[in-house]
């Protein structure tokens, strides 16, 4: 089972205070460049969406947002600020093939357990049209621990993300690795990927 319930529950506890410290009136720069390589009224999975943010922006843009999560109170919360069609929905529920031009996966994945990762990375690579866009962010490092907040993390190194990647037949098309400080206080490295089908 990929969906850690402590972590859920975290999420569920947390939705408004995540919604609150993740607010933006405008895209970062990672999901503007990601939504400009879009084709136009591109079908985006947002996986593990949250509160609906990254989801709302993709739709402003004109494009069809399928947003995802496994805490009923950010699907909860996504729907009740945006209208969005969020959708409770764990990583084992992606069973799409070839339905998706894009897959955003920002800082979702780093949760799932290190043994079923692989698997999750294919079954996405399954759900995106051939050549669809692909965009991965997880924080970086070994090992797994749980934060102040009782959430469970799995750290990758970025070698070991572009080999999972590839594996799952991606072509990887940028790497950019930096610092932020998450809910929990903490200033955690991090990569984001972005790949093509």
């Amino acid at each position: 089972m990929s969906a850690d319930p402590r972590t859920i529950a975290v999420y569920d506890a947390k939705a408004g205070d995540y919604a609150d410290r993740f607010a933006s009136a405008e895209p970062d720069r990672h999901l503007s460049a990601f939504i400009a390589a879009l084709p136009e009224r591109a079908h985006v999975l947002d996986l593990g969406c949250g509160p609906g943010t990254a989801s709302a922006f993709l739709r402003a843009a004109g494009h069809v947002p399928d947003p995802v999560d496994a805490s009923p109170a950010m699907i909860a919360l996504a729907n009740e600020r945006h209208a969005i069609g969020a959708r409770l929905a764990t990583f084992d529920d992606i069973e799409a093939v070839a339905s998706y031009d894009g897959v955003w996966a920002n800082f979702s994945l780093l949760h799932a357990s290190r043994n079923d990762l692989p698997r999750h990375i294919a079954a996405l690579h399954r759900a995106l049209k051939p050549g669809g866009l692909f965009h991965i962010g997880m924080k970086t490092g070994t090992g797994e621990a749980r934060d102040g907040l009782d959430r469970l993390y799995i750290y990758h190194t970025v070698a070991e993300l572009h080999a999972l990647l590839a594996d799952a037949g991606f072509t990887i098309t940028s790497t950019s690795e930096g610092h932020e400080r998450g809910l929990a206080g903490t200033d955690d490295p991090f990569v984001i990927i972005e790949a093509h089908a």
